[in-house]
C-alpha cells in the first residue's frame, strides 16, 4: 500500500485542454480484467456492452461557478462555502498576498481575512451580503492551463446536472448527450464533489490518507430502480462512493440523504457497483486508487501505459474507460 505504486509518467500534451468538439465523440478503452482484454472503441458504442436489465447509475450534481478574481486581477478566489451572514470559506491564490487582515475587492464590496484553517483556506467576511457565484466561471483544475470561458460553463457541466453544489465536475458524465442517455435505462443519484476528492496524497503509507467527508443524496425512486436491476453501471468514481457508502435494510438500498468519507483502495471488496465507466485519473490521486481496487492495479497501469501509446486524452476534458 505505498504511495508510489500508483505512479506513471505521462506527457503532458496528452492532457485534455479542451473538450472534444461534439459530446459523444471521446474514445472509449474497454478493460475486461476477468480475461486482461482491452479494447479500443468510440463512447458512442457504450450501449453495444449493456445487456438488458442493466442500470446507468449518474451523478446529477451541479457544479457552481465557484472562481472569481479580485476587481484588480491580483487575487484569485475559489469560494467553498458559505458560513454565515457575509462570512465565507474559500481557496485563494497567492496566499502570501492574502494574510490574515489582507483585503480585496470582488465587485467593488471589500473583503477582509479573517482566519486561516490549518488547510490553507480561508475565512473572509465581505463589507456586505453579496453571492459571490454570480459573475463567477467554472472552477477548472489546475491542470488545464487556461482561465475558464464561456465555453467552459456549458461544457464543464453534464446534461443532466440539476442540483447545484459541486465545486468539479463528475466527469464521466460529461460525455453523456441526451441522445445517447435516452437509449440506455439510468437513474440519477447526487454527490456533491469538493476539493477533498482531489487533495494529494501526502503519506507513503497510502491507509494514512483521510477523505473529506461529501454530502449526497438518493431519492426514493432511485433506490428501487437501483434494487430492480440487474447489474449497476456506475458512471464515475462519485457514483461508486455514493453506493458502496449508502445506507442498505435487509439488503436493498433505501432512499436517504447522508455524507460519506469513504476511502476505496485495494483490495477493497465491492457490493454494489458491477460496471465502472470512469475517466483517466492523475497518478497517485485516490481516484486512481479507486479504479485500481475495481480493475486490479497492475492491470490498470498496464492499461494507462497503452492509453499513452494510444494517445488518449487525459483527465477532465480527456476521453474515458469502461471496465466489464
Amino acid at each position: 500500500m505505498r504511495l508510489s505504486d500508483y505512479d506513471y509518467c505521462l506527457p503532458r500534451e496528452l492532457i485534455a485542454q479542451r473538450p472534444p468538439e461534439h459530446r459523444g465523440d471521446s474514445r472509449l478503452m474497454v478493460l475486461r480484467p476477468d480475461t486482461q482484454k482491452i479494447e479500443h472503441r468510440r463512447f458512442d458504442e457504450l450501449k453495444t456492452f449493456l445487456e438488458q436489465g442493466d442500470l446507468l447509475v449518474l451523478n446529477d450534481t451541479q457544479v457552481l461557478p465557484a472562481r472569481r478574481f479580485s476587481d484588480d486581477g491580483a487575487i484569485e478566489f475559489l469560494f467553498l462555502e458559505r458560513l454565515g451572514h457575509c462570512r465565507w470559506k474559500c481557496f485563494v491564490s497567492p496566499g502570501r498576498k492574502m494574510r490574515v487582515g489582507a483585503t480585496a475587492e470582488i465587485d467593488n464590496v471589500t473583503l477582509s481575512v479573517d482566519e486561516i484553517t490549518p488547510e490553507g483556506e480561508r475565512i473572509v467576511v465581505f463589507s456586505k451580503d453579496i453571492d459571490p457565484y454570480s459573475g463567477g466561471s467554472m472552477p477548472l483544475p489546475p491542470y488545464i492551463r487556461r482561465h475558464g470561458d464561456t465555453d467552459d460553463a456549458a461544457r464543464y457541466q453534464t446534461v443532466f446536472a440539476q442540483i447545484p453544489g459541486a465545486l468539479a465536475a463528475p466527469t464521466a458524465g460529461l460525455h453523456f448527450t441526451p441522445e445517447i442517455l435516452s437509449q440506455i435505462p439510468h437513474t440519477f443519484v447526487t454527490l456533491h464533489v469538493g476539493t477533498g476528492t482531489f487533495l494529494p496524497v501526502r503519506s507513503e503509507n497510502v491507509t494514512d490518507h483521510r477523505m473529506h467527508a461529501e454530502r449526497f443524496s438518493i431519492s426514493h425512486s432511485a433506490a428501487g430502480k437501483i434494487n430492480s436491476a440487474r447489474r449497476i453501471v456506475a458512471v464515475g468514481t462519485t457514483v461508486v462512493r455514493v453506493l458502496e457508502s449508502a445506507q442498505r435494510t435487509d439488503g436493498n438500498l433505501v432512499g436517504q440523504k447522508g455524507s460519506t468519507d469513504i476511502f476505496i483502495y485495494p483490495p477493497y471488496q465491492f457490493r454494489a457497483v458491477d460496471i465502472l465507466l470512469t475517466n483517466f485519473h492523475l497518478p497517485r490521486s485516490t481516484l486512481l486508487m479507486l479504479v485500481s481496487a475495481f480493475a486490479g492495479r497492475e492491470f490498470l497501469l498496464h492499461a494507462y501505459k497503452e492509453a499513452i501509446r494510444e494517445r488518449y486524452r487525459f483527465y477532465s476534458y480527456g476521453d474515458c474507460m469502461l471496465v466489464l
